[in-house]
């Protein structure tokens, strides 16, 4: 597939680059900043191709606009309903340039046709999306599409202190052999100099040089300038936000506090549920699941789409993030992982295995069905449960009280006998007299001779303290539970 994208950038960087500083344009990083109308513009290149998904996902959560390239030939492809997904997700407004119309072949109404399909309906069709009709062969409506990039961003107010503290974020880095590890990043806020104290998650270190889009040394990048640094303890993952400190030696336990938290972690999420997803947005009125939805053809995707779409569950709303046809890959999970609050669901796909190594690590819950019935039961008994959540109780244990401790400033506590199962420190505890429950509580202490302990194995004795119950008498049978909401998507 090629749209146009990198003939666009040249055009823009060789037109809009001070004529003394145009001779020998070399481009060193991914990123660089032209000036237009005395208002400078830093574009992030983030590369069509499949192999660049991810990182065209780490460019759409570091813009502030996004400027899709399509084809005024070919019109939308995949790898472009990927990027749309990846610009929604990071809810940033979509500028569309809709290249090639130099081409005989080029139709610029199919292309805008096919937007309107994709939610991307054009101004001059009624809709919101910007479209500006190029060529970057030629240069025609190349200003108009920068004109157009000025406004948006007047219009979103998008502003940034150079005076405040500097921070920003990694889309590129590596390890060269000579100038060791190196971070391209973006200034978001304040002015990073040389010199400077920098942490970046696992990485820091004092900021010995700052080069630009070409190469050159400068001393100091203000908002919105896109640098290579030189100077990090080790290569930051693309992504990762920097900070800038005052004291070395501050950085240093910062990060040596990260390492330690994900030595610990053994660098691993725990996988979510839809369950713990929609339990998160408690707040809201309407709740919404989102989806990244692949399957195997796009009959089958058309198909499952349609019936996730029937499924209707009041005060849960379902969003498809991105929906697509293949296996699960890398930038499936990622887009999920941006969002917070989505699942990846595969109809009769596998999943990769980049993509099932990036889920465990962001814990994203992915879920394969090969029966529709299956997978829309799934989401539907999910919705339904969170809505009218149903609770599961599964009794674990049972203990005879044969001995009561009054001890002062603490109360009555059981000495007990196990008898069955075990017991829990933070299960539940329903008090039986004569097969009748007087209590229903929760445990305050659990003990094993003086040592708090968390669970007592039958055939043990231990002492308990319940709490809000002083009442407790020789001979009573304490029954342990636990509660679980019952939901599928575990």
């Amino acid at each position: 597939m090629d749209h146009g994208k990198t003939t666009l950038l040249d055009y823009i960087r060789k037109t809009h680059v001070a004529a003394s500083e145009a001779g020998g344009i070399t481009q060193s990083i991914g990123a660089y900043q032209v000036e237009y109308k005395n208002k400078k513009i830093t574009f992030i290149d983030t590369p069509g191709h499949k192999a660049f998904a991810n990182m065209r996902a780490r460019g759409a959560q570091v813009t502030d606009i996004a400027v899709l390239v399509v084809a005024a030939d070919d019109g939308i492809m995949e790898q472009t309903r990927e990027a749309i997904s990846h610009a929604r997700a990071a809810k940033v407004p979509i500028i569309v340039a809709i290249n090639k119309i130099d081409k005989p072949t080029a139709n610029v109404q199919r292309v805008k046709e096919q937007l309107a399909r994709e939610g991307l309906t054009p101004e001059d069709w009624g809709g919101e999306t910007i479209t500006v009709p190029i060529s970057a062969l030629t240069g025609q409506g190349v200003d108009e599409l920068l004109e157009m990039i000025l406004l948006v961003a007047e219009l979103q107010e998008l502003k940034a202190d150079p005076h405040a503290p500097p921070r920003g974020v990694v889309i590129e880095s590596s390890l060269d052999a000579r100038s060791g590890p190196i971070a391209t990043v973006i200034v978001q806020d304040g002015t990073l100099r040389e010199r400077d104290i920098i942490v970046c998650h696992t990485a820091y270190g004092r900021v010995r040089a700052l080069l630009d889009d070409r190469g050159r040394r400068v001393s100091e990048a203000g908002p919105g300038s896109a640098v290579q640094v030189l100077g990090l303890s080790d290569v930051p993952s693309a992504g990762e936000r920097f900070t800038v400190v005052t004291d070395l030696m501050e950085a240093k336990r910062m990060v040596e506090a990260r390492l330690e938290e994900l030595r610990a972690s053994r660098f691993t999420k725990p996988r979510r549920t839809i369950h713990d997803i929609l339990q998160q947005q408690t707040q809201a009125k309407k709740r919404v699941l989102q989806i990244v939805l692949k399957a195997e053809s796009v009959g089958c995707l058309e198909a499952v789409r349609t019936e996730l779409k029937n499924i209707k569950v009041e005060s849960v709303d379902l969003e498809f993030l991105h929906d697509g046809v293949g296996n699960v890959n890398e930038s499936d999970v990622l887009l999920a992982s941006t969002t917070k609050d989505a699942v990846v669901i595969g109809f009769r796909v596998e999943v990769d295995d980049k993509a099932a190594k990036l889920a465990d690590q962001e814990g994203v819950p992915i879920r394969l069905y090969d029966v529709i019935y299956q997978l829309t039961d799934d989401v539907k008994r999910a919705l339904q449960g969170l809505v009218a959540p149903q609770v599961r109780e599964t009794k674990i244990g049972e203990a005879e009280v044969r001995h009561v401790f009054k001890i002062p400033a603490v109360g009555a506590v059981a000495g007990c006998y196990v008898r069955d199962g075990y017991v829990l420190r933070e299960a539940r505890v329903r008090v039986k007299r004569n097969e009748t429950v007087i209590f229903d509580g929760t445990i305050a202490s659990l003990k094993h001779f003086a040592q708090d302990v968390k669970k007592i194995e039958k055939g043990k004795e231990c002492g308990i303290k319940i709490a809000g119950f002083e009442k407790i008498e020789e001979g009573d049978i304490l029954e342990f539970y636990v509660r679980e909401a019952v939901t599928s998507f575990a």
